[in-house]
């Protein structure tokens, strides 16, 4: 903290100013944060268990153990790695080389699509939005290499732009392009990525689920997109019998049909070789290595140099044997009293979250009704899933590193497309368990936290509980309340996206969120540079309200046990709930990263996420009236749920 801060001037300082002058940003990192020091922790757990399990020469091993440890050995074998050169890539070049007419091409990016390789567009499966009992596969939009279409369009990203022109040349002539011919093949790639982004939706547009649900029948999809050929290309991701699929975006698709013919097959040869060499990159020795950190992470986020390898390596082995590596973990590291904990945290919110549906005033009688329905069935999953993904399908090698990230790939490929139109799974989880985040799944009506965050800073067991209430309640609170966000009040109680509220509520809402819209609209992240209050909306209101309802579900704990209210560190219970919400977002960001994060990510910027959601409190000037020489804060008071 930096106590001699007002704290009803600049809160963010008065929490955390000390903390932010003193942690500066590593050279290996884009941004250091409360959060980066707990995925630091985390990551040397994982190296060390990653380690143990390369060592373990024992026959009898745990064949996951084995499996995660050969895996390590192949990423670190940088002998090998040098020795292969593009080797590893040979057989992918020679599937795009082998393309002769429209047919091959969509046959290719089908094979690339299982392979993992990004192209053209992207694929899921997942919870039908309109049915959430049944897995469907949803075909969005896709194919571009920056960040998202405003960096191909606007003047802001010009310098962006002609540096990835240099960086696809410099990557063609490590292939062994001629000169000439890179430029060539670089000017290419742009054309063709351009073309596509003129067609994409901007991200904020992405966060409307009504939308981006188009359902197409699977039968005369051939009339509609002709020369995306999806017939062929479900037939050869080995697509379920369906009768339908959901197309996201379909202005893109239309686009990218039209781009089948205007585009020549060596032009879109030119496109797939590329997104080979963007996708093998990070595997491969390290002149390739080295340019694809260059550009990617130097000149996008401005890290200035690379982490230490071994870190990269459990980050990469996390993303696809995460719930083997993630099983380890818990069995060694993951305390139950944690999990004790927060269950009874949690339904301390829970209770005044109902308490707000049944009497928040703006709220009408019928949707009040539907709204307590749908909350009665809401759950939450900790520490850990009830049961893990078996990999044991998969191959790996201890000699093999870029066939381990393919292998890998093609099994949850498989994985992903094999349960279109099956019975949604509701024990599967989305995140590892040592990830250090949490999310709410508006299909299943649920929240998650791995066991990855439930420690400090985030949760300490042995920290007094209004500390724990603002830094841990406040975000468990925060991902309650997206069930009723402006994306997560438009699925019902069985997780469908479907009208349940009446107008008249709906415009109450709406009116609300545009003060929350205009708020963040108003903030400057660099000079010149606002949030975007549409894009960050279901987060500003996860955050207004998670500290709302985690502020209550303390007072009503404090008055239950009055012998809590104790003064530490001179603070009463409520100052330190306010100050504990805020030192969980204590960031510094380069100004890369911080323009990266305005363009593309739905969350504010961390500082804005400490401070503003305290501010807008009602009960926040009265809790530091004592410590400040100010009377109000120059905030509007806004509360929604």
């Amino acid at each position: 903290m930096n106590r001699q801060a007002d704290p009803l001037d600049n809160f963010y300082e008065f929490s955390a100013g000390n903390w932010i002058r003193t942690h500066p940003i590593p050279p290996d990192k884009s941004s250091w944060s409360s959060s980066a020091e707990l995925v630091e922790r985390n990551r040397y757990i994982l190296g060390k268990i990653l380690e143990e399990c390369a060592l373990n020469d024992d026959p009898e091993a745990d064949i996951v153990e084995k499996m995660v440890g050969d895996f390590y050995i192949s990423a670190m074998d940088l002998e090998k790695i040098e020795q292969l050169k593009f080797s590893p890539v040979a057989n992918l070049v020679n599937l795009v080389d082998g393309i002769g007419d429209s047919y091959d091409l969509i046959s290719a990016v089908s094979d690339l699509h299982m392979k993992g390789i990004p192209c053209l567009f992207s694929y899921e499966s997942s919870a039908d939005e309109r049915k959430s009992s049944i897995y469907s596969l949803h075909v969005v939009q896709g194919g571009l290499t920056l960040p998202n279409r405003d960096y191909y369009l606007l003047d802001s990203f010009a310098d962006i732009r002609k540096e990835y022109a240099k960086h696809l040349e410099r990557m063609f002539i490590l292939y062994g392009f001629t000169e000439d011919s890179a430029k060539k093949s670089s000017e290419t790639v742009m054309r063709m990525e351009t073309k596509m982004a003129e067609h994409s939706r901007r991200p904020a547009e992405l966060r409307d689920p009504e939308r981006n649900y188009n359902r197409m029948d699977t039968d005369g999809i051939g009339i509609k997109f002709p020369r995306l050929r999806f017939d062929t290309y479900f037939s050869r991701i080995g697509l379920p019998e369906t009768d339908y699929f959901i197309a996201g975006q379909p202005e893109f698709f239309e686009n990218l049909d039209s781009m089948i013919q205007d585009f020549s097959i060596e032009d879109w040869k030119i496109y797939l070789k590329w997104k080979i060499l963007r996708f093998s990159a990070p595997y491969l020795h390290e002149e390739v290595e080295m340019e694809n950190f260059n550009f990617f992470h130097k000149t996008l986020f401005g890290q200035e140099v690379p982490e230490k390898r071994w870190k990269r390596i459990v980050s990469i082995i996390d993303r696809h044997l995460g719930e083997a590596l993630g099983k380890i973990y818990v069995e060694r590291e993951f305390g139950e009293e944690a999990r004790k904990r927060m269950s009874e945290m949690i339904d301390h919110l829970l209770e005044v979250f109902t308490e707000r549906l049944r009497n928040i005033p703006w709220m009408g009688l019928e949707t009040r009704n539907l709204a307590l329905i749908k909350f009665k069935r809401f759950r939450a999953k900790i520490g850990y899933p009830s049961k893990f993904i078996d990999y044991t399908p998969v191959k790996i090698l201890y000699d093999d590193y870029l066939g381990n990230i393919i292998r890998s790939n093609e099994f949850e490929s498989r994985r992903q497309i094999s349960r279109v139109n099956s019975p949604v799974d509701r024990e599967l989880w989305e995140m590892t368990p040592p990830t250090v985040n949490a999310y709410f799944s508006p299909t299943g009506n649920e929240i998650v936290f791995p066991a990855g965050i439930l420690q400090p800073p985030f949760f300490d067991p042995e920290m007094d509980d209004a500390v724990n209430y603002g830094a841990t309640g406040g975000t468990i609170a925060h991902e309650i309340t997206h069930g009723f966000d402006d994306e997560g009040r438009k699925f019902d109680a069985e997780g469908n996206l479907k009208e349940w509220w009446t107008k008249d509520d709906e415009s109450a809402f709406m009116a609300k969120a545009r003060d929350v819209i205009d708020l963040y609209s108003s903030l400057e992240a660099l000079p010149g540079l606002h949030v975007n209050g549409e894009l960050t909306l279901g987060e500003n209101i996860a955050d207004i309200g998670g500290v709302s309802i985690a502020f209550e579900a303390l007072e009503r704990k404090l008055e239950s046990n009055p012998e809590m209210r104790t003064i530490k560190d001179g603070l009463t219970p409520e100052q330190r709930f306010f100050i504990g919400w805020a030192q969980s977002w204590r960031m510094n960001i380069r100004d890369q990263a911080l323009k990266w994060q305005i363009s593309n990510d739905p969350h504010s910027p961390d500082r804005f996420r400490a401070e503003i959601p305290a501010r807008v409190h009602e009960k926040f000037e009265e809790t530091f009236a004592n410590l400040s020489k100010l009377r109000n804060s120059s905030f509007k008071k806004i509360r929604i749920w």
